[in-house]
C-alpha cells in the first residue's frame, strides 16, 4: 500500500481553522485516502472508529462495523444475522446481506437519529453488498481495509463524488507512547492498550447470580471494548451482536445511564409493529423518516411540531398509548451494561434494571461496591468487575 507521511486537510476541526496538516508519527500515516477530502475531524473518528472495529473483530471473531461520529460511537455491531424485525427497522427489507453488512446494518440501525452524517468503520473489505446499503444513508466517511472494486465504485458516486473512503494500513501498528500538542503543552503516556477477554469477565463476577451465557458474555465484552473510543464518562449497552444505547461525555455517571437507557427503549420501540406499519407519504426520505418515528415515539410534541410531522404521513398514525409502550418494553430484558469506571451509587443499578438490564460490567474499586452489588443482587443481575478503567479523553 502506497501510503504518505503527510497530508494537508480541508481544515482543522472547525472551517476557520486552516490550514492544517496530519503528520506520521513514524514512517507513514496508518491509511491512505482513496476518494474525498478529509477535515481534521473526519480524522479523528476515522481513526477512533476503525481501532473500534479492528479490536471488536480480533475479540469476537466476527466483522465489525461501527456508526462514529464526534469521537463517540452512536452504533456499533457485529456480524451477527438479522431477525425480520430488525430488518424492517432497520430499512433493510429483503435485501440479502453479507456478514460485514449485516454488521453496518446492525451500527447504522442502532441510533438512526444520531447516525445521520456519520463516520462509517468496517473491519474487514467492504463488499458490494455494504456499498449498496452505505451509499441509501447520509454520511461523511468510511474506513475500512480494503474495497472491492465495484464497491468502491458505488461509493465514489455519493456526495456528488466527495464522499471520503479510507483505506486502512493494516500493517502500521499503533505506537507505545501517544502524545498531543494542546494550549501550548505537550502530554505524553502509554498508549491504552488493555485488552479485555471473555475470560476476565467471567473471573470478576461478584454476584449470586453467576450465569453468564455465551451470547451475552459477547454482547457484555462488546460493550465494554467500546467503552474504550467513547468520551467519557460512558456507560455503553448491547443486545444481540450490537450496541444500542451510549450515553457518553457526562459528567454524572446517572446521566449516562438514563440517556443510553432511553436510547435502548427507543431502540426497542422502533422495533414494535406500531412503528413498523406507520402511514408514510410516498417518497418520504430516510432522514424525514427516522425523525418522524423520533417524534412519534416522544411523550409529546409542541403544535408546532405535530403539525410539520403530521406532512411525513399519507394518513395520521395511530397513537402509541401508554399502555402498550409500556406493555412493548417490558419485554425487554437481559441487556448487557458497561461503565467505563465503577459505578459510584446503586441508582446506576436501579436505572439500569428498570429498562432491562440484566448484565453488568463495571471497574469496582468503589467504596460503595458492597451497596452497589447488594443492589444487583436484589434485581437478580449478574455484575463483574473487571479492575480496568477505560476512560476515555
Amino acid at each position: 500500500m502506497a501510503t504518505q507521511a503527510r497530508l494537508e486537510l480541508r481544515y482543522g476541526i472547525n472551517p476557520h481553522q486552516a490550514p492544517a496538516v496530519v503528520l506520521a508519527a513514524g514512517e507513514r500515516l496508518p491509511f491512505r485516502v482513496l476518494n474525498g477530502a478529509p477535515s481534521a475531524i473526519n480524522i479523528l473518528d476515522a481513526l477512533f472508529s476503525w481501532n473500534l472495529v479492528r479490536e471488536l473483530s480480533e475479540a469476537l471473531g466476527l466483522p465489525a462495523a461501527a456508526s462514529y461520529k464526534h469521537l463517540s460511537p452512536t452504533g456499533a455491531g457485529l456480524g451477527v444475522p438479522l431477525p425480520d424485525d430488525l430488518r424492517e427497522s432497520y430499512f433493510v427489507g429483503e435485501i440479502e446481506l453479507s456478514p460485514v453488512a449485516t454488521a453496518y446494518a446492525r451500527a447504522r440501525g442502532a441510533d438512526r437519529l444520531c447516525s445521520f452524517g456519520d463516520c462509517v468503520a468496517m473491519s474487514d473489505v467492504v463488499d458490494e453488498a455494504a456499498a449498496a446499503l452505505l451509499v441509501q444513508e447520509v454520511s461523511d466517511a468510511v474506513i475500512a481495509p480494503g474495497f472491492e472494486p465495484a464497491a468502491l465504485e458505488l461509493l465514489k458516486q455519493k456526495k456528488r463524488g466527495n464522499y471520503l473512503v479510507l483505506e486502512a494500513d493494516t500493517e502500521v501498528g499503533l505506537p507505545k507512547v501517544e502524545r498531543r500538542d494542546l494550549l501550548g503543552v505537550t502530554l505524553e503516556q502509554p498508549l491504552n492498550d488493555a485488552r479485555l477477554t471473555i475470560d476476565d469477565l467471567r473471573a470478576g463476577i461478584v454476584t449470586e447470580n453467576r450465569e453468564l451465557p455465551e451470547e451475552t458474555a459477547r454482547d457484555l465484552l462488546l460493550a465494554t471494548i467500546a467503552l474504550k473510543y467513547t468520551q467519557s464518562n460512558s456507560i455503553t449497552i448491547a443486545s444481540g451482536g450490537q450496541l444500542v444505547g451510549v450515553g457518553c461525555g457526562q459528567q454524572s455517571r446517572i446521566h449516562c445511564v438514563q440517556l443510553a437507557a432511553s436510547k435502548g427503549q427507543l431502540w426497542h420501540l422502533r422495533r414494535s409493529p406500531l412503528v413498523q406499519a406507520l402511514p408514510f407519504r410516498e417518497g418520504i426520505s430516510r432522514p424525514e423518516r427516522d425523525n418522524a418515528i423520533d417524534l412519534y415515539l416522544r411523550d409529546e410534541m409542541t403544535p408546532k411540531e405535530r403539525e410539520a410531522w403530521l406532512t411525513s404521513f399519507s394518513s395520521e398514525p395511530r397513537p402509541f398509548t401508554p399502555e402498550e409502550r409500556g406493555a412493548w418494553l417490558a419485554q425487554l430484558w437481559g441487556m448487557s451494561l458497561s461503565s467505563d469506571a465503577f459505578i459510584p451509587f446503586r441508582d446506576t443499578i436501579d436505572r439500569a434494571a428498570a429498562v432491562g438490564v440484566g448484565y453488568v460490567a463495571q471497574t469496582g474499586g468503589s467504596i460503595r461496591d458492597p451497596e452497589v452489588i447488594e443492589a444487583a443482587n436484589e434485581y437478580g443481575l449478574l455484575m463483574t468487575c473487571t479492575g480496568v478503567r477505560l476512560f476515555t479523553h
